[in-house]
């Protein structure tokens, strides 16, 4: 998934528990509100979300995680990836690799129709395939997801052949999550400005109707018998309806939650947590998502950071575990690698991003900066050690933690600049290159995430003035070497050797000090206690509603 910004810094994270989540109510369970009795249908629920109201509702368009979360509800995968990261069944029947892993051919359901009435056959493959590669629909998350793609083979009515330029042990994953769906192929006939308006899947609910700036209301799909592999349940969902609000106010949110004027928030932040913990009307559920986790980008194209040496001093200098304790309450430990800790091959690496402020003095005197000036920040031939870092308002790291890296910084001669923009300008700030460490994350089910991240081919925006998923921009005698391990892990056929590989990378990556790492991304509701069946979905830990219902009677 493309970095999304976020209202707030609620995309927390790290590693939680062996179940990957963090609980109140209910430990040990991707599933909170345990039920009274039997499940009742009816009803709605009245969801509120911090994140920015998306521009599409198809998620192809873009990519982005508030897409993702609302999207769950109305459109469904080929595959399902379970919370072990193993492949199943979902509107795919089966598949199976050609010899030389350069085709997949995939069997689809026959019993599957759309809520617009069409079927899903060979036909909706070739569609959605031709979707997310047409340059119209300005595609990234997706586009890049399926980049190895080259054709579609319509081998009968319910099986397609999918076609690759090269072997990707990664495109099960791609066709698994949320930015890769299976949307009806008369429904992107329309074009993409009405399909962004209504997309039409095959999941639980519809989209009945979308008041920007205001709210989206789904509807039950009466025909459902897609239920996925972990479902408590079969057939129609329990709730009658969801109304998906905009309360980009964490305050305001909140205090709704609490009222009862809505059932679930997300985005829900760490003094809130503590105060539902003690509050018997409210729960939680926080869990980790696969990718990149929450960290700081290097641009390594322009000075002072296209030196590892003054890289690797900003990373000694700061202390990220102070500053996540004090700004998150101490709810937030965390982490030393740059793939989160639900993600397969995640290697950490603590002494690696360990703050050590004798070595990041010794390392910037190393590089030349041995000269301060009246204000105590070091110079080189005139020129002042500085760096900006773009921060937005609804940026996934918060100022206060920015202004405590500020303040180490400075401690050892570096001036840190803290840029902020609108939201809008993040972006446009980040195609431009214009910024010295960007606050970023990439959520994917797989360690390929690494291959989007840090592949130097990745360095160009997909298309022109669009998002480049590599922002560090490294191009040197050490990115041909990072490269070629990156590609070796992608098209391997041996889970051992990928895996190994993707070691490899990491330990190049951290060695160039590409990225400061400090927290997994989180998927983090508060919701009402007479709530039961609230869960999360892999493999992006995004809610699902389906298995939900309103214990009120």
């Amino acid at each position: 998934m493309k970095k999304q910004i976020r209202q707030s810094y609620l995309a927390l994270g790290v590693s939680i528990t062996a179940t990957t989540l963090l609980l109140s109510g209910c430990a040990g369970s991707d599933t909170v509100g345990e039920p009274l009795g039997d499940p009742i249908s009816g009803g709605t629920l009245t969801y509120a979300t911090g994140e920015v109201e998306p521009s599409c509702l198809d998620p192809v368009v873009s990519g982005n995680v508030s897409q993702a979360l609302v999207s769950t509800q109305y459109l469904e995968s080929l595959f399902f990836q379970d919370d072990n990261g193993e492949i199943q069944p979902w509107l795919a029947k089966s598949w199976k690799w050609s010899d030389d892993r350069l085709s997949l051919e995939v069997t689809l359901r026959d019993d599957v129709t759309f809520t617009d009435g069409a079927p899903l056959n060979a036909s909706t493959i070739t569609a959605n395939v031709a979707h997310i590669k047409d340059p119209a629909t300005r595609s990234s998350t997706a586009r890049l997801a399926i980049e190895k793609v080259t054709s579609v083979d319509e081998l009968d009515s319910h099986t397609a052949r999918i076609n690759l330029s090269e072997p990707d042990n990664a495109l099960l994953e791609q066709f698994s999550q949320a930015w890769v769906p299976i949307e009806s192929q008369a429904a992107l006939s329309r074009g993409v400005d009405e399909n962004c308006l209504a997309p039409v899947g095959t999941g639980p609910f519809k989209v009945d109707s979308w008041q920007k700036q205001q709210q989206i209301t789904l509807t039950r799909n009466e025909n459902y018998n897609t239920a996925p592999p972990n479902s408590d349940h079969t057939g129609v969902a329990y709730l009658d309806k969801i109304v998906w609000r905009f309360l980009p106010d964490d305050t305001a949110r909140f205090a709704a939650l609490q009222s009862g004027e809505v059932d679930v928030i997300d985005v829900i932040q760490p003094q809130d947590v503590v105060a539902a913990q003690s509050d018997p009307s409210l729960k939680t559920l926080i869990g980790s998502r696969p990718g990149q986790v929450v960290n700081l980008t290097f641009n390594t194209t322009r000075a002072p950071f296209d030196d590892v040496k003054v890289r690797e001093a900003f990373v000694r200098s700061v202390d990220v575990d102070a500053a996540l304790t004090s700004i998150f309450l101490g709810t937030v430990p965390r982490t030393n690698s740059m793939l989160s800790s639900v993600t397969k091959f995640s290697r950490q690496d603590p002494q690696g991003f360990a703050t050590d402020v004798d070595h990041a003095n010794q390392l910037l005197d190393e590089a030349g900066w041995t000269q301060r000036d009246s204000d105590g920040y070091r110079i080189k031939d005139g020129n002042r050690l500085s760096a900006k870092v773009v921060q937005a308002s609804i940026v996934l790291i918060p100022v206060p933690i920015l202004e405590q890296f500020q303040a180490s910084a400075k401690n050892v001669g570096i001036e840190l600049n803290i840029s902020q923009v609108e939201p809008a300008a993040f972006w446009t700030t980040l195609s431009a290159w214009d910024y010295d460490l960007a606050p970023l994350y990439y959520s994917k089910n797989s360690p390929a995430v690494l291959n989007l991240t840090n592949d130097s081919s990745h360095v160009d925006p997909v298309f022109a003035g669009g998002f480049h998923s590599n922002s560090n921009g490294l191009k040197s005698e050490e990115s041909v070497e990072l490269d070629t391990v990156l590609r070796a892990a992608a098209v391997t056929a041996n889970e051992t050797e990928r895996g190994q590989l993707y070691d490899k990378a990491q330990q190049i990556i951290n060695s160039q000090y590409l990225h400061l790492p400090i927290y997994d991304q989180q998927t983090r509701l508060g919701f009402r206690s007479d709530l039961a069946g609230v869960r999360f979905i892999s493999p992006l830990s995004m809610p699902t509603f389906y298995d939900t219902w309103l214990d009120r009677s």
